[in-house]
């Protein structure tokens, strides 16, 4: 399939005008390479770890939720330019679809919230609210935890029937105040702030990492290609230490190279 083909059917499952103002200049086709595509890999970031994988799979499109630029640049530095050099010497096309997929029908948070079984689900900007049968705070951290795959943490105590979702760093005072006036009983997303914390009020916060909430979404867009696709999982290796424990001299050395 010629890459303008594919280019267009991604365009299509999340139309880049979906995007925020501030994100329109970094979806779509980030690294034109004007190659025929037979297979694709997604991935959630574009890193060296990730574009070797996509190279040893001969992937000839790279397909993220994160673009490898984020801002302006005028000078190419050298972590970038050492990414860009393995996409290159592979014939790696790569394309970002960032806010644009998670507001898509289909998107980001419309799966999160299938993988979280929440039912009667609708659209808020930025995110989705569904319903739960009544659960305890605790219990449903356990269930989110167990359905994302992930470690969390969670505050508030509280008996949980609606759910608001947002996929990636969605816990902040701004959107703690959309979740608390849409009616949410907890929002679910990742990068828990201070902020978040003290606008809460009555609303349950889970952190389920912003990795872990935007992943399900990559994974389901492998069946959406109409080329073979492969799923390139890059978890990011984030360490913890109970403050109850005692340090023993490898524990150290571990922290030190985490």
């Amino acid at each position: 399939m010629r890459l303008s083909k594919i280019v267009a059917l991604l365009d299509e499952i999340a139309p880049p005008e979906l995007a925020y103002d501030s994100d329109r200049d970094r979806v779509g086709l980030v690294l034109d390479r004007g190659n025929n595509v037979n297979k694709v890999a997604v991935a959630l970031d574009v890193t060296d770890y990730v574009l070797e994988e996509a190279a040893r799979e001969e992937a000839d499109l790279l397909v993220t939720h994160h673009t490898p630029i984020y801002n302006p640049i005028h000078k190419i530095s050298k972590s970038l330019s050492d990414s860009l050099k393995i996409a290159l010497e592979n014939e790696i096309s790569i394309y970002a679809m960032h806010t644009n997929y998670d507001r898509v029908d289909g998107g980001v948070n419309d799966v999160l919230a299938s993988v979280l079984e929440l039912q009667d689900v609708e659209k808020l900007d930025p995110g989705c609210i569904g319903s739960v049968d009544r659960i305890s705070t605790p219990e449903f951290a356990r269930f989110v935890a167990q359905r994302l795959d992930v470690s969390v943490r969670w505050i508030g105590n509280r008996d949980i029937e609606n759910v608001m979702v947002i996929g990636g760093s969605g816990l902040n005072g701004e959107f703690v105040e959309i979740a608390i006036d849409g009616g949410a009983d907890v929002l679910v997303s990742g990068e828990l702030r201070h902020d978040a914390i003290r606008k809460a009020q009555n609303l349950a916060l889970i952190d389920a990492t912003h990795y872990a909430t935007e992943i399900p979404a990559m994974r389901a867009l492998c069946g959406r290609l109409p080329v073979d696709s492969v799923f390139i999982d890059h978890v990011p290796d984030v360490r913890v230490v109970d403050r109850s424990h005692d340090l023993t001299p490898d524990l150290e050395e571990e922290i030190w190279h985490a």
